[in-house]
C-alpha cells in the first residue's frame, strides 16, 4: 500500500472511530471533530496493538477483535485527553488577583454564604444562592465563587458563617459546603467543583473553583420545591424556563437529556 493510500486510511479510520467515540461519550466530553479525529487514530492504533498482544497474534488479529481494541482504545485516549484539556483550563488566578478585577461571567462575589447580614440570622435563601451559583458557572463556561467577599470586592471573612458549624473552622465549613451542592445538585455534578480558602486582610476567604459541565446540572432544591436550570448572563445568575432550558441544552451538549430532568 502506497504512503498516501495508508494515510488516507489511517484518517478515515480516525475519524470513523473518533465520531463513534465522540458520540459514546457526548454527555462526558467537548472535543472538536478534528480532536475527535486525532484521539481515534492514536486510540484505535493503541486499541489494535493491545488487541494483539493479548490474543497472541503477532500482526493483523481478526477483524472483529481488532475493530472492538480500536473503539475501546479511542475511548479511553479520549477520556484522558478531555482531562487532560480540563485541568488546562482550571482557573489560576488567586483569590486577590480576581478580586482586584472584579466581578464578571466567570467571577462572582458573596459576602456570606449562610448568615443574613440583616437578619443577623441563619438564611436557607442564601444557601440556595450559592448553589444556583455554583450551577450557573457549570452550565455556562465554568467561573470562580468567591464568598465572604462583598459587592465592593472587600474581603469580609467567613466568621459570621462559622457561627453555625458545629466546630466554627474551615473544614467544617468546606464540609458543610460540599454536603450543599452534592445534595441540590448531585454527586457526580460537583465532583471536579475545588473548594479552598485563601487568607486576604487577615480574614479567610472561601474559593470555589467551578469547571464547565459535560452534562446539564440542574439544582433540586428540595422536596415540593421545583427544579430548575441556571445559567451565567454577563456577571449575573440568570434561571431559564423550560424552553429555554431545552433549546440551551440543545446547543451547548446537543443532548435531550434536559427533557427528562426538569420533568
Amino acid at each position: 500500500m502506497k504512503m498516501t493510500e495508508a494515510g488516507l486510511l489511517a484518517l478515515a479510520t480516525g475519524f470513523v472511530f473518533g465520531m463513534i467515540g465522540r458520540q459514546l461519550l457526548r454527555s462526558r466530553v467537548r472535543i472538536s471533530v478534528a480532536e475527535a479525529t486525532l484521539v481515534g487514530i492514536l486510540g484505535a492504533a493503541i486499541g489494535a496493538g493491545a488487541v494483539s498482544l493479548i490474543l497472541g497474534v503477532p500482526s493483523d488479529p481478526p477483524l472483529g477483535w481488532a475493530g472492538l481494541g480500536a473503539l475501546i482504545g479511542t475511548v479511553v485516549v479520549m477520556l484522558i485527553v478531555d482531562r487532560y484539556a480540563w485541568l488546562n483550563r482550571r482557573p489560576t488566578k488567586s483569590a486577590r488577583e480576581l478580586i482586584a478585577l472584579g466581578e464578571s461571567g466567570q467571577v462572582e462575589f458573596k459576602s456570606t454564604a449562610r448568615y443574613n447580614l440583616h437578619s443577623k440570622q441563619r438564611d436557607e435563601k442564601l444557601e440556595l444562592v450559592i448553589v444556583k451559583t455554583v450551577a450557573a458557572f457549570a452550565n455556562s463556561e465554568g467561573g470562580t465563587l468567591l464568598i465572604g467577599v462583598d459587592d465592593d470586592g472587600v474581603a469580609l471573612g467567613l466568621e459570621n458563617d462559622l457561627k453555625f458549624m458545629k466546630e466554627p473552622d474551615l473544614d467544617r465549613f468546606e464540609l458543610w459546603l460540599r454536603d450543599l451542592l452534592s445534595t441540590t445538585l448531585g454527586v457526580l455534578a460537583t465532583t471536579d467543583t475545588r473548594i479552598g480558602f485563601e487568607h486576604i486582610d487577615s480574614v479567610d476567604v472561601c474559593v470555589v473553583r467551578v469547571p464547565a459541565a459535560t452534562s446539564p446540572v440542574i439544582v433540586s432544591p428540595g422536596k415540593g420545591k421545583d427544579r430548575a436550570f441556571y445559567v451565567r448572563s454577563g456577571n449575573s445568575t440568570r434561571g431559564l424556563q423550560v424552553d429555554e432550558a431545552l433549546a440551551f441544552g440543545a446547543k451547548r451538549w446537543r443532548s435531550r437529556t434536559l427533557r427528562s430532568l426538569l420533568r
